[in-house]
């Protein structure tokens, strides 16, 4: 079996749910339109406008029964909105709804990094005023991870000040002192980053916040060199690059969602067992990775990882075999 490549459904159902939301207006504004110009319009494939057109056949309101649903006829090839299901009724939020769109405006004014904050601010603060008596007391929100570290880390930010930090890497499990020139905080996969001009690697690094030990703000503005670049996350903070170590193993049933978490370049169906490689940091990761998977999990390459877990497994289990001499009740000392 060969993993498939990375879907963008999300990316494709948004799209689709804003073009479904335009659709209907634009159709009850012109009655008995051609599917070929509202195509044209709408910048889509006649097939594409059909499909569109199928959905909104079940949308509509609760119950989703005969006169709940949106409905249109086709005369040929032109079409015609003959029921709206009242989505042409200015909208009226209803006390859940107000506070559940006042919490999601709040987390995303508090997301680090969030762009245009300014415009989330004043559309949080229009929906407040016009649902305050729906809301009723002021709403608090704080994210997984927010804590005293991030808010320093933002502050320091937005003042664009130089930070001395002391950092945990956990690829190579050390924790270095590094002075830092902030570009922008970031949040991802639900943590938090700051991401920085790091002068002791002279490239741009992301630190994680809650790996950051300590940080002192120095008292020097942050210069960031015209060539560093902000990394593109779209596809997540590791981003796999043929100059890093591949690895292969093969895994039991157990293991197998290695594959969902991890991006692979091969997945292979070998019996009852998958085979799997993908990319790591360096190998002292991949070494502590494997050991943590447990038995059901054989290194296949390379050859030195597969030397590393299996000295430390073997030093690890004589450990535990040596005996540990303690002073017994009475005084004499015995072996348990």
């Amino acid at each position: 079996m060969t993993r498939p490549a990375a879907r963008s459904g999300s990316r494709t159902s948004a799209d689709r749910l804003a073009r479904l939301l335009n659709l209907v207006p634009y159709l009850l504004a012109r009655p008995g339109i051609e599917v070929a110009e509202a195509a044209g319009d709408l910048g889509v494939t006649e097939r594409q406008l059909r499909e569109d057109l199928e959905l909104l056949w079940v949308c509509g309101l609760p119950g989703y029964g005969p006169g709940d649903l949106i409905d249109m006829a086709f005369d040929g090839d032109r079409v015609t909105i003959t029921y709206d299901a009242g989505i042409d009724r200015p909208l009226r939020l209803t006390p859940d709804e107000a506070l559940a769109l006042v919490v999601a405006l709040r987390m995303l004014a508090e997301t680090p990094g969030v762009a245009n904050r300014d415009a989330v601010e004043r559309a949080l603060a229009k929906i407040e005023n016009a649902a305050g008596d729906l809301v009723g007391a002021p709403v608090a929100v704080r994210l997984p991870g927010e804590g005293r570290r991030v808010q320093e880390l933002r502050a320091a930010v937005e003042r664009r000040r130089a930070l001395r930090i002391t950092y945990y890497t956990a690829a190579r499990d050390e924790s270095t002192e590094r002075t830092i020139d902030p570009l922008r905080m970031l949040m991802v996969d639900g943590r938090a980053y700051v991401e920085a001009w790091c002068r002791r690697a002279e490239a741009v690094r992301l630190f994680r916040a809650d790996r950051i030990d300590a940080v002192v703000e120095l008292d020097e503005p942050a210069v960031v060199p015209p060539q560093a670049r902000p990394h593109d996350l779209r596809q997540g903070v590791f981003r796999p690059s043929p100059d890093l170590p591949l690895i292969t193993l093969r895994i039991g049933r157990g293991e197998r969602w290695i594959t969902e978490y991890y991006p692979c370049e091969r997945v292979e169906v070998d019996g009852d067992r998958w085979v799997v490689s993908l990319r790591v940091t360096d190998l002292g990761w991949a070494r502590r990775f494997v050991l943590g998977l447990g038995p059901d999990v054989t290194v296949v390459a390379p050859v030195e990882l597969a030397a590393q877990v299996r000295a430390q497994a073997t030093a690890a289990l004589e450990a535990y075999a040596t005996p540990v001499l303690s002073a017994g009740p009475a005084g004499p000392v015995t072996a348990r």
